[in-house]
Order: C-alpha cells, then structure tokens, then sequence
C-alpha cells in the first residue's frame, strides 16, 4: 500500500471547508479522475505507437505501428495523474492555473490532456473530439509535418518546452509575478531534479509577495529513473528529501505509491491540503494582518513507478518501476507477433471502450472531469500571454535625453541615462515591468529604478540594508539562469522586462537565450499564438573594458549565438552612446515576441549624437558620419566602418588621425547600431536593401570594420554581399587580461592605430606619407606597451582624446 505524509496548516473557516470537501474523493469524483486518468494514458500510448485504428476498434496489426517509434512514456502516466487531480481542485474551486512539465519529453500526455478538454480541437478543427480526429492526432505525434514529441508551443496550455531540463521552476516563478490570482503548477522530474539550474531554482519563493504574486506548487515526481539508470533524489531516504526541502522554506506533503484507487484519495488529500495553504498564505496576506514573514509554501512530493499502468515486464526484463519505460517499452512491436499482442493488451487495459462513444468522442463521464472554458489548464489566456498583454506606457525620451553640443566631447556612464528611463518605467507601469539583474543593477549603472522600487526580498531584512523589502519589484539574484527564467515566464504570460548582465556571464544563460528564441520562432507560425512582449537582453561590463576584472570577464559569445537564430525573431544592437541607448531600448519594449540583445559599456564614453540625429540613425540601423571622414560624399579610398561603443571610438580617432596625416585620403565612416543591417533583405527583416547598402560601403572599395564581438560575426552577417571579401575585420580575439582599457584593444589589435594600419594596407590607392605614417603608428604602439607598465594608465593621448575638428 501506499502512503500520504500531510501536515495540514490551520485554516480559516472558509477554506476549511473548501479544503475537506476538496479532499473527500466520492465515487462519482473518482469515477471521472480515473476516466479522464485511462483516456490520457490510452491516448498517449496511442500517440507513440499508432498511425491508424487510433480507437482500437479492431485488432492491431503492423499496418497500424509507426514505422519509427518515437516519444516518451515513462514520466507520462505520472503527468496526467497530476492533470486529472489538477482538474478536479479547478472545477471545485474555480482556481485560475498553469500546468508546466519540467519532464518536457511527456509530450504526447499533455496533447492528450488538450485533446480530451476540447481545446486542441478548437485550435486545430482537423483534429476534433471523434474518430476521425482521434486518428490525426496519434498520427501527427512525432511523424514528418506532425508535432514534436516534448510539450512544444503547438501545445496548448504550455509556455514551457521542458526539451531542455532545468527550468521548469523559474518559468513558474516568473509567470506568477504581479499575477496574483495565478497559480502555476510546476512538475518537476527526478532526473530534472539533477540538474544545476533546478536545483538553483528552489529559492524563488525566497522572492514571491503573497500579497500582489500569485503562488507556484512544485510537484516534485519521483519516479524513480531517468533514460538509462536511477536518480539520485529517488534513491535517497525520503526523511533527507524532505529535509532539503524543507531547508529551501518549503512545507512538505508526501504521496507515495501505485495503488488504485487508494493513490487517487491520497493525492486529492495532499492537493487540497497544499491548494488550502496556498490560499491561506494569499488571504493573510491580502487582509493586512500578514506580519511580514516568508510563508512556507506548499510542495508536493510524489513517488509512482516509472513507467506506472503500462507493461510490467517485456521480454522476461522487468520494465515498470525502472528506466526501460523511460521511452518506448516495447520497441520491436512491427514484425514481432508478441510484442504486437502485449501492446493490444496494453491499450485494452484502460478499456476504451468505457471511454469513448462510437463516433470516437470522450463520453460524458470523461468531458465532465475538465473544467469549463478558460479555466481548462489547455485553455489558459495565461499561457497564451499575448492575449493579456498592455503595453507599456513609456516616458518621452527627451526627459532624459544628454546634450551633445558636438561629437566627442561630452562624456557620460550611458547605461546611467537608461536607469533613469527605467525608473520612469517602473513608475508608470506598477503591475507589468521588471528588471532582472543577477547583483547588479548597481554595478551596470542603473541604479535609479531603487528610486522607485527596492529589491524583492522576503528573507528577513536588516538595518542596514538598502533598498530591499518584501515590497521591491527589482528583482536580484545572484543567478544568471533564475534571472533569465523569470524574464521568461513573466514575458510568456503577458508582461514586459528586461534581463541586464556582465556581457561574459550571459553565456551562463546562453542555451535559455537559444531555447526561448526556438520557442518565439515556432509560435510564429501557429495564428492562435498571440505575440507576446520581447525578451529584451542588456550586456554591460563588456570584453572591452574589464577594470578589475580579468581574462574570464571578456566574452562577446551571445553576440555569435543570437545571429545565428531566426531574422524574424533575432536582433543584436550596439549603440555607441547614451541617445542612441535610449533610442533603442525604447524600440525593444515596445517590441513582440523578439529577443532584443543591446550590448554596452557601462563606464564614461564620449557622446556622438543628439537625440534626434540618434533616432534618425537607429531607424536606419546604420550610416555614414560625415562630420567624421573627409570623402565629402564622394568616393572614398577607403570605408572604415564600426560596431560597438569602444571600437566605435577607435574608429573615429582613426579617422581622425588619418585626416590629420593625409588630408587628401579619402576616408568614409560607417557606424553600424542595429547589427543585422548588415544582412541582406533575403535573410532578415531589418536587411538593408542593396542600393542601400552600396551607399553606405560603396561597390568595390575596401571596408575596414572594427567590431566589438568576434571578427567572424560580420563575415557571417555580409556573406553574399557583392564583393564581401573585402571587408577586413577587426574584434575581439580572445587576447586580453586585467589591464588598461586601451591595451584591452591593443593587445586584439583593434586600436586605432592598428585601424590606421589597416586601411592604408587595403586602400585602393596609397598615398604620399603612408609609409610614414604606418611608422608613426608602430612607434605609438610601442611607446604605449612601455607607458602602460611604468604609469599603470593608458597615455594622456589616449585617455583624453576628444575629437577636434576645425
């Protein structure tokens, strides 16, 4: 037998009563959970092994097996176990929630909870509530222009993949914040359990406001074992489990076992004990007698066998319980009689027959197991957060906009001028804006949100700390992925962000990045998908500039990785100062289902433009600064182009110096701010058109491109452009130490002088002084490589440059 381990919480008479009608399961209410329980699992083996007699109205042959078998099975009966009861706790109560599978490989469970709610059917009509539908749907699971195998976004009612492991817990977190009627239930997986950003995730109720949050329920499902072997959390002794968990602030309820229908009663006990707590949390809170304190919030954990209802053994090997039902229990069934016969055996023992009328509908005692409308878990607007979402009301730039009376002469912390931007936002915006920033916010300058909102905490707080309260809406944690995921869940159900970090540590979060792109790639074209706002990303403490910092800090990595995804989704801006930060930033809040990167340094840099010449220049993506080349709109020698704040900088002094040198060497400058641009209209939106493109980097003449990231970003971005082999890039190149911010571009050979050097060596044309020039140039190489070691600091000449035109 099983058993149930509750430790109830004491409740106010309302939810007493809700909660003991809730945990007391008659017949009638177990008849339809098990019902609905069969006809998900009859639907998921279905979906795994069948392209026809989806119904099982006649004896199976090879004819109706999938020709490859695909899908995972084992974590699966457990999903829709933990569905059902879900159900049940909605229709009872009329309780607002999400369901996210951390075991993303449950697939075929969640498209059959969807399937039998009726909301796959109105989403996809081909695929409606009888035979014929019941037939598309096993056959689309996993089959060439069908449905992944994981809980995609063609799913309804997901905003979680859970392909990945990991982030099952932060998605939920993120999705309940300023949600307060929401409750996310979280499934987390044993072999999830394992990972590095799950176990990191345990801490998000260290962050919940019960009195303006929704609540998260982790369901934490041991089974057992993960593809090919145990997991450590199932071999653990329970009393450790429950400890660790209760070490995290957690209340922990316990279900245990594979008896029927004694596992139905016990986990509608544990449901309605843990749904009772939440509420009491919430209503405390909510009255104004809360004192303060965190909850304990309620978590459950359930131990099933993996694998639980299908075969017990295969072969003779015992299967239930173990890792072999991880995936496809019985893998040889075409051309193998006995495989065949235990896999009708297995579909007939949920007897569908009880399940489904003749014209292959569920019957009424199965349909009457889901809740009405959008409080079906499939039907969510939640999870469909595009159909909740308000734009930002956002301040008018020229509130903070710097004065720029000329290029390169004022300096300023740029990402200071976008903090205040992001105070106003706050401020306007109280229930649909935050910031996310791994200890940070501080550092990377945009310390003004704190003066209109703390830090979320609610850990205890202490005298001397600053700008941290359980009222704060600044959400810090030294976590890049719990920043990340939070971003996520909160953006996914309808609301706006930003997630701000050291340019090398967003790596950390690099596959959430790639993952959440997927994500906004494939909603794309599914209509019924609203968009949703962007995931908009700020990388500050850049590779160029690492004061205190050393080698590790410098990686412009996530540059490479957001150009490779999608043009419909991807975007990658560098603004070079203040104006055109504010311009950008403004762009991207605005934005839907994008994934916006802006990368900028957070230290003083000179200020190239006025507002207004910034928002013309962001709206073309890139241009020429004629106030700093001399080609006078003629043909120019040579195009020294730029992307990036510092190797904007390097740039125009290159420029400058090449001015001075040679004043009859024409020489064109090309900032470059929205990095896809550069691609052709045929592969991203934001392409230039050709003519467009020749105006700015001519036909044929040599470009010379200083670049913040990786040199073979532009190659990329350029290729089939005419004559692409003549951009000659320079960029970051894996050089660099804890050292003067000049010798940061020295030591990867993108200073100014190297710039220099470059475009005489690629000009068309070599002018008289040349070869003295490149001399010179040697010369202050070298002359810095000997002032930076005796003096600790870069040269006056270097360090106080201003553009000085006459």
């Amino acid at each position: 037998m099983g058993t149930a381990v509750v430790t109830a919480p004491e409740l106010p008479e309302n939810l007493r009563a809700a909660a003991a009608r809730l945990a007391m399961l008659d017949d009638a209410d177990l008849a339809r959970v098990d019902a609905w329980w069969r006809a998900a699992n009859f639907l998921t083996v279905g979906q795994i092994y069948l392209r026809s007699n989806a119904l099982l109205l006649r004896p199976l042959t090879d004819a109706d097996i999938k020709p490859r078998l695909l899908g995972h099975w084992g974590t699966s009966p457990g999903l829709s176990f933990v569905y059902a009861h879900a159900s049940r706790l909605i229709r009872y109560t009329g309780q607002r929630m999400i369901y996210l599978t951390g075991p993303g490989h449950g697939g075929p469970a969640l498209v059959a909870a969807s399937w039998l709610e009726g909301t796959y059917g109105e989403i996809y009509p081909q695929v409606g509530q009888d035979a014929a539908g019941a037939e598309r749907l096993v056959r689309r699971f996993s089959t060439p222009g069908g449905i992944p195998s994981h809980v995609s976004v063609t799913t309804p009612g997901s905003i979680h993949e859970g392909g990945e492991l990991g982030y099952v817990l932060v998605h939920a977190f993120g999705a309940v914040m300023d949600n307060p009627d929401l409750i996310a239930l979280a499934v987390v997986g044993d072999g999830e359990a394992e990972t590095a950003p799950l176990e990191g995730s345990w801490k998000g109720i260290s962050f919940l406001n019960p009195a303006r949050d929704g609540a998260v329920l982790p369901v934490l499902h041991l089974n057992g074992a993960k593809i090919s072997g145990p997991t450590v959390l199932a071999r653990k002794p329970p009393a450790e489990v429950r400890r660790l968990l209760e070490g995290h602030g957690y209340d922990v309820l316990e279900v245990t076992g594979d008896d029927l229908p004694g596992m139905h009663r016990r986990f509608a006990q544990v449901l309605a004990t843990a749904w009772a707590g939440i509420r009491s949390i919430q209503e405390d809170a909510r009255s104004g007698s809360w004192d303060g304190t965190r909850p304990r919030w309620p978590v459950i954990v359930l131990r099933t066998p993996k694998g639980w209802t299908g075969p017990e053994e295969v072969d003779g090997v015992r299967v239930v319980g173990t890792w072999r039902s991880h995936q496809v229990p019985l893998a040889g069934v075409r051309g193998n009689p006995e495989h065949l016969a235990a896999l009708d055996r297995w579909l007939r023992s949920y007897r569908p027959e009880e399940l489904f009328t003749p014209g292959g509908a569920p019957v009424a005692l199965v349909q009457e197991a889901a809740p009405p409308d959008e409080l079906r878990m499939s039907a969510s607007p939640h999870a469909n957060g595009g159909l909740l979402t308000r734009d930002l009301v956002l301040p008018d730039l020229r509130d903070h906009a710097s004065e720029v009376p000329a290029p390169a002469t004022v300096r300023l912390e740029s990402t200071r001028r976008l903090g205040e931007l992001l105070r106003e936002v706050y401020r306007a915006n109280p229930d649909r804006f935050r910031l996310f920033c791994p200890d940070e916010t501080n550092s990377n300058r945009l310390g003004a949100v704190f003066d209109a909102s703390d830090r979320a905490f609610m850990e205890r707080v202490e005298p001397g700390d600053v700008a941290l309260s359980r009222q704060g809406r600044v959400m810090e944690v030294l976590s890049e992925h719990n920043c990340h995921g939070w971003l996520e869940g909160y953006t996914l159900t309808g609301r706006h962000g930003m997630f701000a970090t050291y340019e090398a540590f967003a790596m950390v979060s690099a596959s959430q990045t790639i993952q959440h792109a997927k994500w906004l790639e494939e909603a794309e074209g599914l209509a019924w998908r609203a968009p949703v706002p962007s995931l908009n990303v700020l990388l500050t403490s850049t590779a160029w500039r690492n004061d205190h910092n050393g080698f590790s800090h410098q990686g412009p990595g996530l540059i490479q990785n957001v150009i490779t995804q999608r043009g419909t989704i991807s975007r990658v801006y560098l603004p070079p100062d203040a104006n055109c930060l504010l311009t950008v930033a403004d762009r991207c809040l605005r934005s839907r289902s994008e994934v916006n990167l802006i990368v900028i340094d957070k230290q003083p840099q000179l200020q190239w433009l006025t507002l207004d010449e910034a928002v013309a220049h962001c709206a073309r993506g890139a241009g020429v600064w004629d106030w700093a080349g001399n080609d006078d709109a003629d043909e120019p020698d040579v195009v020294l182009a730029c992307a990036g704040d510092i190797v904007t900088m390097e740039t125009v002094a290159a420029a400058d110096i090449l001015r001075r040198w040679l004043p009859r060497f024409r020489v064109r400058v090309v900032n470059v701010v929205d990095l896809m641009a550069l691609t052709r209209p045929r592969d991203h939106p934001h392409g230039m058109a050709p003519m467009a493109f020749e105006e700015l980097f001519t036909a044929d003449v040599d470009v010379v491109f200083a670049f913040h990231g990786y040199p073979g970003a532009i190659h990329q971005l350029v290729h089939g452009r005419p004559a692409a082999d003549r951009f000659h890039v320079r960029g970051f190149v894996e050089q660099g130490t804890t050292t003067t911010p000049f010798d940061m571009v020295v030591l990867n050979r993108a200073s100014r002088y190297h710039l220099v050097m470059d475009a005489l060596n690629n000009a068309r044309r070599t002018p008289r002084g040349a070869s003295e020039l490149l001399a010179w140039c040697e010369q202050r190489l070298a002359a810095h490589a000997e002032y930076v070691v005796e003096h600790l600091e870069d040269m006056p000449e270097v360090r106080d440059w201003t553009l000085q035109r006459p």
